[in-house]
């Protein structure tokens, strides 16, 4: 097992950091207000350049549309798409795991009617999973519930953080459908398009001072047919994984693009700034900041693709997404907070893609499971391997 960039994919790779560079960086604060005609505009075209260039939805499937890479290979080029939180658009990877979501799991209709233009960013996807109400670190608890009535789901309850349901075609639902079951096979996965009656948007939450389509909304029975069913009557929690282990890798590779952006505007400013008669770069300081975030990253990026590999292999590598799940967020936050203290006033403001870098970079100890839950679950694994009699393999 080899870590280095293959061969292979070095040429890609490169063009799409070219385009994140060279296309994507000059335009970040008209893309930063979505919502206006400058930013949607320069989207359209930025996603059109894609398309030209054939960097378009690299990582789906070739069968829906996409560029078909392989996974580990998509691994590798993601780490550059994550250098600009805009790029996942920009270049059509944004709606990837939904996109295999409805390939795998929908019904023929629903595959036809949404999977192409998801694929070709005609329309966007949401997902629905976390409540106000409930702590969603266990999803058991969830409350939102569909119940059949004739041919169709009846859904009633409250769900938030649907980030793009203010411009989603649809939003794929995890409502509660099954009684008198193990927590984990009560609930089921159901698509609501956005236009159906009940289903409204209360607000766009802000967070961290930043609207991002993080969309609460309440589920006035709402009605859909049978068939908007994805997969079967309570596989929900097994749909979700599949979506969330792969998914998880993928965004700790943008997290390690961030990281290595915060890496190099750290050190271009290290070497520019003089300070006291000399460089900052030639402070002691400033070289322990330089030397922990290398680590840092260098451990994470090791540790992530270990991850991906043992994927890839066909192995769920539970213990080896947990860990790097929680190091990667860890390792986000320290390498954005160096690179602003070494820039000092200038890093806490817009001059730079930092101060935004850093309050998006806040949320990764949360989504995908708060970094409590992924300490105690790969925790007992562990434990329980040694319980049983056996070592955990390190070099497996």
């Amino acid at each position: 097992m080899s870590f280095e960039v293959p061969e292979h994919v070095r040429p890609l790779r490169a063009r799409v950091l070219a385009f994140v560079e060279d296309r994507v960086y000059p335009v970040e604060q008209v893309l930063d207000d979505a919502y206006s005609d400058a930013a949607r505009i320069t989207m359209q075209r930025l996603m059109a350049e894609a398309k030209d260039t054939g960097l378009w939805a690299l990582g789906h499937p070739r069968e829906i549309g996409g560029g078909g890479l392989p996974f580990l290979d998509y691994v590798y080029v993601n780490e550059v798409v994550g250098r600009s939180e805009h790029a996942m658009v920009a270049l059509g990877t944004h709606s990837l795991q939904d996109s295999i979501m409805l390939n795998l799991h929908a019904s023929s209709a629903w595959r036809e009617r949404y999977l192409r233009p998801l694929v070709a960013g005609e329309i966007f996807p949401s997902f629905a999973m976390t409540e106000p109400d409930v702590a969603s670190s266990d999803p058991t608890q969830l409350q939102t519930s569909a119940v059949l009535d004739g041919d169709h789901w009846v859904i009633n309850g409250r769900k938030w953080f649907t980030t793009g349901a203010n411009r989603a075609a649809y939003t794929t639902v995890m409502v509660r459908t099954e009684v008198a079951v193990p927590p984990h096979a009560a609930f089921s996965m159901l698509i609501v398009p956005t236009d159906t009656p009940g289903y409204d948007i209360v607000r766009e939450t802000p967070v961290m001072g930043m609207l991002g389509g993080h969309c609460e909304v309440a589920y006035r029975d709402v009605r859909v047919p049978r068939e908007n069913l994805l997969g079967e009557r309570g596989q929900g929690f097994v749909i979700a994984q599949q979506r969330l282990g792969p998914g998880r890798i993928f965004h700790c590779m943008r997290w390690l693009g961030q990281a290595q952006r915060a890496f190099d505007l750290m050190c271009e400013r290290a070497n520019n700034r003089v300070a006291f008669g000399s460089t900052l770069a030639e402070k002691q300081s400033i070289q322990n900041m330089v030397f922990e975030t290398a680590a840092e990253i260098q451990s994470c990026r090791l540790l992530t693709l270990h991850a991906a590999h043992k994927i890839d292999a066909g192995d769920a590598a539970r213990v080896e997404i947990g860990l790097v799940k929680v190091v990667g967020a860890r390792m986000l936050h320290n390498a954005i907070d160096r690179a602003i203290q070494v820039h000092g006033a200038k890093g806490v403001t817009s001059d730079t893609p930092l101060e935004r870098m850093y309050r998006t970079a806040r949320f990764g100890r949360i989504y995908d499971g708060p970094d409590e839950v992924h300490q105690m679950t790969v925790a007992r694994r562990l434990l329980r391997t040694y319980r049983d009699g056996a070592r955990w393999d390190f070099g497996n």
